[in-house]
């Protein structure tokens, strides 16, 4: 009998905890279907659920990563998930600066072999040279360790003011030196320039960052004292930036209350940038090279000097991207570029191209203009006359995909050649650069830059077989018929590395085919 009512209640125990078991599921589901709740409370009471009941454990930080970089990923092509671990290096990129000792390096033979010093940067104050190799940098050893260059970057940077030893070994002279350096702000500079001819300024500006606009202002203002009255705008492989500094530059062109940009957010509300009385520049021609990869800010500064009949775009039909991002912190160090808001042209166009299709449908369509006969003929960029806008100074210009150049300079649909030129502007060719300069500096000492480009090529044969070795060492296809070509892209680099940007950009133009154009233009301009 005691056995009996033992078993039973047994029974009523496990039946109660049953019972509370189920009932407690049973009243999860209740609440979930019958309480209207917000699709953020959806989603953090998701996240609760893992937390606290899932069965196994589960990195619920991960997890939410992945949810948010999925939730993304269904959004337009342009709005991006930022984990923490890129944000410094795109941060620093967007403010035009870092904190380090400035050097530009490669790692050679397991070495840190240094290929630029920096301008106004702690280690051109120091004296490290270009070929010295950093060998210790406080208690790092930074050789013989397979250290990637990130790890080294980090090891070199620090904050500000503060004190980094190094040694260094000196190889054309053969020394070990022991240098104590002042870790110092880097400008990383976003607007390049030089007198391309007599009256004539040339202005690079390859993202639109923080430092771009007062950077652009200086080199101007410069410009305008050499006597330049004309300028080259190069916005081409230029990705974009910031939008208000896309009115900045755009402003120091435009007479006042000209429409700069009109930007609408997704409630309706719109803005109108319109330009003030203080530009720099709103007398004189002016000729904006784009490309493919003329985006975003590149195409509001370009649309604003087209729609107002400001100046000449040149060059092949832009990106186009008529949306606008703002970055907003997630936490613990993420954050999440959102696109907030189209803009417009001052003629009210959007350049936006359609990206219904997916994002891989979307970037591919860049390379499809090779396909379409697009790069090299003007008639075969695509228009819609339902979108066609009128200018005040009675141009056509279109909308829906990106901005057509008023002059055009057609490319090669030869993809061999088009490859060839992407490889002969690339780290690859500055690499090999540095590698044959390191062989013996005292082959390439020159007097001047003057001196440097109007001399042949040094060691000319020497290098045009070390070149064509390099590459195919490397296993990467270049063709050697333009042999013009060639050398102009190793001199260039040559130039790079021992007098800085200006002057590779100097010697590229020589043989750049947009240039050729714009002086070609000039010529024209002169004499109507």
């Amino acid at each position: 009998m005691k056995s009996n009512n033992l078993y039973l209640w047994i029974i009523i125990i496990l039946s109660v905890l049953l019972g509370f078991t189920f009932g407690s599921n049973q009243h999860i589901i209740f609440n979930a279907t019958n309480i209207e709740i917000s699709s953020s409370q959806k989603l953090k009471q998701f996240i609760k659920y893992i937390e606290t009941n899932y069965v196994d454990d589960i990195d619920t930080d991960s997890l939410v990563n992945t949810i948010i970089e999925d939730v993304v990923e269904q959004l337009d092509p342009h709005s991006v998930y930022i984990p923490k671990e890129e944000m410094q290096q795109i941060a620093e990129n967007m403010q035009g600066s870092f904190v380090g000792i400035g050097v530009s390096f490669f790692m050679e033979q397991d070495t840190v072999s240094v290929v630029r010093v920096l301008d106004n940067g702690p280690s051109k104050a120091a004296g490290i040279l270009p070929g010295d190799r950093i060998l210790i940098s406080g208690k790092d050893t930074l050789f013989g360790k397979n250290r990637s260059s990130a790890s080294v970057i980090r090891s070199l940077k620090g904050k500000p003011n503060t004190e980094v030893a190094l040694k260094v070994y000196r190889k054309t002279t053969n020394q070990l030196l022991s240098l104590t350096l002042e870790r110092g702000e880097v400008p990383i500079q976003s607007v390049h320039g030089y007198m391309l001819s007599e009256g004539v300024g040339f202005i690079q500006i390859n993202r639109f960052a923080q430092s771009t606009g007062n950077e652009f202002r200086k080199l101007l203002t410069n410009l305008k004292e050499q006597g330049a009255d004309q300028l080259v705008l190069d916005l081409r492989d230029n990705p974009g930036g910031y939008l208000h500094i896309a009115e900045e530059i755009s402003d120091a062109f435009l007479p006042k209350d000209d429409v700069i940009v009109i930007t609408q957010s997704n409630q309706g509300k719109k803005k109108i940038a319109v330009a003030t009385e203080f530009g720099l520049f709103e007398k004189g021609q002016v000729y904006v090279l784009i490309n493919g990869q003329s985006a975003s800010a590149s195409e509001v500064v370009a649309g604003a000097l087209q729609d107002n009949d400001r100046g000449w775009i040149v060059g092949q039909r832009s990106f186009g991207k008529g949306l606008v991002q703002q970055q907003m912190p997630l936490g613990a160090g993420d954050a999440i570029r959102l696109t907030t808001a189209r803009y417009y042209t001052p003629t009210g166009r959007s350049i936006q191209r359609p990206y219904e299709d997916g994002k891989d449908s979307y970037y591919n369509e860049i390379e499809a203009r090779y396909q379409t006969g697009e790069i090299q003929e003007r008639d075969s960029v695509p228009v819609n006359d339902s979108l066609k806008f009128s200018t005040p100074g009675g141009r056509t210009v279109y909308g829906g995909g990106g901005i057509i150049p008023d002059k055009y300079v057609g490319g090669t649909l030869n993809l061999d050649q088009e490859w060839d030129n992407y490889v002969l502007g690339s780290n690859l060719v500055n690499r090999f650069v540095f590698l044959e300069i390191d062989k013996n500096r005292k082959f390439y000492v020159f007097n001047s830059l003057e001196e440097l480009i109007e001399k042949p090529l040094p060691n000319k044969e020497i290098l045009l077989e070390s070149f064509k070795a390099y590459f195919a060492d490397q296993g990467v296809p270049i063709g050697m018929e333009n042999v013009a070509l060639i050398e102009n892209s190793i001199k260039a680099f040559i130039a790079f590395q021992l007098y800085g940007q200006e002057a590779f950009l100097e010697i590229t133009h020589k043989q750049d085919p947009f240039i050729t154009k714009v002086k070609t233009l000039l010529e024209e301009d002169l004499l109507d």
